[in-house]
């Protein structure tokens, strides 16, 4: 059990479902339909599938990754932090695979309960764009180091977290609740995709040594490692920025920018990336940045949750 919970990689998951707490609480603060109040338009069922389906796809991509890295010879001695369940010998290949699949199938059925929450009966088409959505992440969990087209190995893994962690968790969420999109709500889910990119980038500057000697062709390897820091700066700063312009958007009172307070240990992640001359020693900023990240969609949700008092005060 401990190397599974290991190989399930722990640390990776809080960020995996900021985007689902984002836009949630969005639609709570937001009503569509002015006769519900904002606790009616809220589905707790939905939003507790939406939480186990990402974690699972989350899950599932460790997995995934541990076997595919694994079976090439990524995960080596040159490889920085704690040895993969497969590299080590915790977990046969056999296994991993059957944990694949259990896990790619656990996330589907959770997937499914989600939809018919969300739609019943009532939304046959938007159903069928979720369950081709779902099947479409789960193939891409898996798809990104294993295989001999392993989107991961050409310089493509940023586009499916930004994607998937960011635009599909926060908007896909949100729209199972109003079922509509919100368009201001597209600076924070792109807010939370970019530092989900930079959480892979940082993980990629990292093993940039490793990742080039196996023929792992991240975008860190393509661009190199001073245009990569480049790449991470805009990362961050962009996702800041983004979420201080939905804020005055959305006409946030002074006590709603709490979320300003997960802008502190960004920026002094931004310092010491920038003062870094040893991608090694990035291993420590993975688990900062993640946490920083969740920390900024509590806090964000927690503003959220500010405004919906003064909504229900004020108009029920």
């Amino acid at each position: 059990m401990k190397h599974w919970i290991q190989a399930a990689r722990l640390r990776t998951l809080p960020l995996s479902v900021s985007g689902i707490i984002v836009g949630s609480m969005y639609a709570l603060a937001h009503p569509t339909n002015k006769i519900l109040t904002p606790t009616e338009v809220f589905n707790w069922r939905i939003f507790g599938l939406a939480l186990l389906t990402t974690l699972g796809l989350q899950i599932l991509s460790n997995f995934a990754n541990d076997y595919g890295d694994g079976m090439k010879g990524t995960d080596n001695e040159d490889r920085v932090g704690p040895k993969r369940a497969i590299q080590s010998g915790a977990i046969s290949p056999e296994a991993m695979k059957r944990a694949i699949v259990l896990t790619a199938s656990l996330t589907l059925i959770s997937a499914v309960l989600l939809i018919y929450y969300a739609f019943r009966d009532t939304n046959i088409g938007y159903s069928l764009f979720y369950l081709v959505l779902g099947v479409l992440a789960i193939a891409s969990a898996i798809r990104y180091t294993v295989g001999n087209t392993a989107y991961g190995y050409r310089g493509y893994g940023d586009l499916f977290v930004f994607v998937f962690f960011g635009l599909v968790s926060t908007l896909g969420v949100n729209f199972l609740y109003s079922k509509q999109l919100s368009f201001d709500l597209f600076l924070p889910a792109t807010a939370i995709g970019l530092l989900s990119v930079g959480v892979l980038n940082l993980n990629n500057m990292r093993d940039e040594a490793s990742d080039r000697k196996s023929k792992k062709n991240t975008m860190v390897v393509k661009m190199g490692g001073a245009k990569a820091k480049k790449y991470h700066y805009f990362l961050v700063v962009s996702a800041m920025a983004l979420v201080l312009i939905f804020a005055i958007i959305d006409e946030f009172h002074f006590d709603q920018y709490l979320f300003l307070l997960a802008y502190i240990p960004l920026t002094k992640h931004l310092i010491t990336v920038y003062k870094n001359q040893e991608p090694r020693a990035l291993d420590a900023e993975l688990k900062k940045l993640a946490l920083s990240t969740f920390a900024l969609s509590i806090l964000l949700a927690l503003c959220m949750i500010f405004f919906i008092s003064d909504l229900l005060v004020n108009n029920y």
